[in-house]
């Protein structure tokens, strides 16, 4: 048995198209324990710190942007921001949120019903940690006064 966290944003696409309770709905079909929630405002260092690993690559600063809510200015930058705990909570997450980009989503999960690609932008909807070990980093950055494990 692996007791896992990870990370799951709602991210602006879905705050402005009023997708936060179906997302939570689905999200909560994994059975894990939702520990730590809330309404954050990225700021650049955030959204930055947040997808440092994609630094230097063509797509960093949309997403960094897209993070932000310049996309998507009626969110005024925010996204609901959870940590769910349970066994292979990573996996379990992932499954139901379903494959990166929307039309390659299988249907039923969580970017196969609500993601999209629109005028060269896709949204997605959520993130959601792609492995404990960034799980662990990404829920630091988002709730750095979390001592839940």
């Amino acid at each position: 048995m692996s007791i896992e966290r990870t990370l799951v944003l709602i991210k602006p696409d879905g705050v402005a198209r009023r997708l936060t309770g179906l997302t939570i709905d689905k999200l909560e079909t994994t059975g894990l324990d939702i520990v730590a929630a809330g309404v954050v405002k990225v700021s650049d260092k955030l959204a930055r710190d947040h997808y440092r690993e994609h630094e230097g690559k063509p797509f960093f600063e949309p997403v960094v942007k897209f993070l932000k809510g310049e996309f998507h200015p009626a969110t005024a930058g925010r996204v609901f921001a959870f940590v769910f705990s349970g066994e292979n909570a990573v996996k379990e997450i992932r499954r139901v949120v379903g494959a990166t980009n929307p039309d390659n989503a299988e249907p039923g999960t969580i970017r196969g019903m609500f993601g999209r690609n629109r005028d060269g932008v896709m949204e997605n909807v959520v993130h959601a940690s792609s492995n404990p070990t960034d799980a662990e980093r990404e829920i630091a950055l988002w709730f750095p006064n979390s001592t839940q494990k």
